[in-house]
C-alpha cells in the first residue's frame, strides 16, 4: 500500500482483523484499509502459520488516512471502543498472540498521542490496558481471501455474530465520523 500525498497511516490489532477492517473501512477520513501481520519473527508468514501463535505476529490493519478529516487519536478512539484492550491474548471467544491488543506507531509523534489516550483510557476500563505500544515493524499483507472480507461475506457465521455487533456499536457511537 503506498501512501497518497498528505495522508498518514496507522496499523492496529485488536483481535481479528476482520472487525477492524469492517469498521475502518466505514469512517469518514480512511481512504484505505488492508488486512494483514506485524511483529513477529518470520518472513512472510501465512494466515495458517499466524493462526498456529508460533511466529509471533499480530492480525493487524493497515490503515491510510487524511490527518485533515480524521486525526490519529480520533483513530485510536474508534479503536479502545470497539475492542476489549484488557485481555491479553484474546478478544472474545478468540484467543491466542495473534489476538492481542496492539499499536504499532509510525512515528513519535504517533507513540506520543498513542500514550496519551491510552493513559485516559485507563481511566474508562475497569481492568488494565493490555494493549502493546510498538515502532512499526515489517508489515505482510494477508492473503487476498481475507480483504474486504465482511463486505464479501456478512453473513458467514463469524461475520455475523462478532463482526457485525462491532460495526454496528461503530455506527452507533460514531454517526459523525460515518462515511
Amino acid at each position: 500500500m503506498s501512501e497518497h500525498s498528505g495522508s498518514e497511516v496507522a496499523i492496529l490489532g485488536g483481535g481479528c482483523f476482520w472487525c477492524l477492517e469492517a469498521v475502518y473501512q466505514e469512517a469518514r477520513g480512511v481512504t484505505r484499509v488492508e488486512s494483514g501481520y506485524m511483529g513477529g519473527h518470520v518472513d512472510q508468514p501465512s494466515y495458517e502459520q499466524v493462526c498456529a501463535g508460533t511466529t509471533g505476529h499480530a492480525e493487524v490493519v493497515r490503515l491510510e488516512f487524511d490527518p485533515a478529516v480524521i486525526s490519529y487519536r480520533d483513530i485510536l478512539e474508534i479503536f479502545f471502543t470497539i475492542h476489549d484492550p484488557t485481555t491479553p491474548d484474546r478478544q472474545g471467544n478468540d484467543v491466542g498472540p495473534q489476538y492481542r491488543s496492539v499499536i504499532f506507531t509510525t512515528s513519535p509523534e504517533q507513540e506520543a498521542t498513542a500514550r496519551k489516550v491510552m493513559a485516559e483510557m485507563a481511566a474508562v476500563w475497569d481492568a488494565p490496558i493490555v494493549t502493546q505500544l510498538l515502532p512499526q515493524e515489517t508489515w505482510y499483507k494477508a492473503e487476498d481471501y481475507h480483504q474486504n472480507y465482511f463486505a464479501q461475506h456478512p453473513l458467514q457465521g463469524y461475520c455475523a455474530f462478532v463482526v457485525a455487533p462491532k460495526v454496528a456499536k461503530f455506527r452507533k457511537t460514531f454517526t459523525e465520523r460515518l462515511k
